[in-house]
């Protein structure tokens, strides 16, 4: 009999708001997005990962973008509309969210925070994002994701 796996605060989200997603697992020592990606039997451009940066005067900004991609803070300043933005240290990621490092998922941070999702995820049918824990992963529909959390699509990478 196959082990049942648990549901994390991410899908407990997803489920209460009537969005349909697939659960993912993989080995939980890989940690670059690129091999999870290929774990995962996915494009790399169709898995993202949850970038967290602060703006001058303490302002929070969540990206989302490629996990082969580098964050382009201009662009992401551009697009949260601040001057400048900086990525968190990883020590306040899990005070900040909730998330540790490798399990950070825009879907039930401890608060909102304005978040963007790389353009490239508008045109696709799904995509994968972390379902809140290291070796978890959701893929579900961009557009469905972005409303749900407020998202705003932009460009956002290198």
């Amino acid at each position: 009999m196959a082990k049942k796996t648990e549901k994390t605060n991410v899908m407990r989200v997803l489920d209460s708001a009537r969005i349909d997603y697939t659960a993912h697992e993989y080995d939980d020592t890989v940690t670059d997005g690129v091999s999870v990606a290929a774990l995962l039997g996915q494009d790399e451009a169709n898995v993202f990962k949850t970038l967290v940066t602060e703006a001058p005067g303490g302002l929070h900004f969540v990206f989302v973008i490629p996990v082969a991609k580098t964050l382009d803070l201009k662009a992401a300043a551009r697009a949260a509309g601040v001057k400048s933005v900086s990525m968190i240290k990883q020590k306040e990621l899990l005070p900040l969210t909730g998330y540790i490092h490798g399990g950070c998922s825009p879907v039930g941070m401890k608060k909102p925070f304005p978040t963007f999702i790389d353009s490239s995820a508008e045109g696709l049918d799904a995509f994968c994002v972390s379902a809140g824990k290291v070796g978890r992963q959701v893929e579900l529909s961009p557009a469905e994701l972005a409303k749900l959390i407020s998202a705003r699509f932009a460009h956002l990478t290198v």
